[in-house]
């Protein structure tokens, strides 16, 4: 049986994506900074179990892992799904410190979870890792004048999901062995943008469960929607 951890699980994607893979036979792990929050949503889940972790936090990522070793001994999957928006301050009022918020989440985040759990993965027969980034952080998409993401003006959440993709591709060179691969969820009605996105939470994780339930023949270093491969 597939064993997947999945960062910020609690609500939304990273909750729709833990249910879609219990229900394709995968043992999910919930992860989630609030400890009421995501033992709620491991019950809810059935099937899940909750551990505690702070992505910004090394003690906790660390101790994360450490329950994992404990209980499980590895992880077939990682989703690193965890992220915030951030301010929504005009560009000429943005400082670094709103800079450092994101990118401590979104980005270092990342780094942080990845390589912590980089040796369960490696206990896996299929190691997997999808990175949750977004389409907002494409050149490409956010220069279509026919995209709604070229139409939004966010410096930060756009360039920290930018990172994202480029931090994928590279660990995707760095580990041959390790299937890793970006999601672009789409403009989905999340608790993220107020529910206002045109896509349903379930559409929103196609590429999600796609990537994460790649076998060891899959791709790697893509980043992909839930129509295909992405210009970047």
């Amino acid at each position: 049986m597939t064993t997947t951890f999945i960062t910020g699980a609690n609500r939304s994607l990273g909750y729709e994506t833990a249910r879609r893979l219990i229900e394709a036979g995968h043992t999910v792990l919930v992860g989630a900074r609030d400890p009421e929050r995501g033992q709620a949503a491991a019950d809810a889940l059935g099937g899940a179990r909750f551990v505690q972790i702070d992505v910004t936090d090394d003690a906790s990522v660390a101790a994360a892992a450490a329950d994992i070793e404990a209980h499980e001994g590895f992880i077939d999957v990682l989703i690193n799904n965890a992220g915030i928006h951030g301010t929504s301050k005009p560009a000429d009022q943005i400082t670094a410190a709103d800079a450092a918020e994101v990118f401590e989440v979104n980005v270092l985040g990342i780094v942080r979870v990845t390589h912590a759990f980089l040796p369960l993965l490696r206990r896996s027969a299929n190691p997997v890792i999808v990175n949750v980034s977004s389409g907002m952080g494409s050149f490409v998409v956010t220069h279509d004048a026919e995209r709604v993401e070229s139409q939004v003006v966010t410096p930060l959440y756009t360039s920290s999901k930018a990172a994202v993709t480029m931090l994928t591709t590279q660990y995707a060179k760095a580990w041959p062995e390790v299937k890793v691969n970006a999601a672009d969820p789409g403009y989905t009605a999340t608790d993220f943008n107020g529910h206002s996105g045109p896509q349903t939470v379930a559409e929103g994780t196609d590429a999600i469960v796609e990537l994460a339930t790649v076998g060891t023949d899959g791709p790697t270093g893509t980043f992909r929607d839930r129509q295909g491969a992405m210009a970047w």
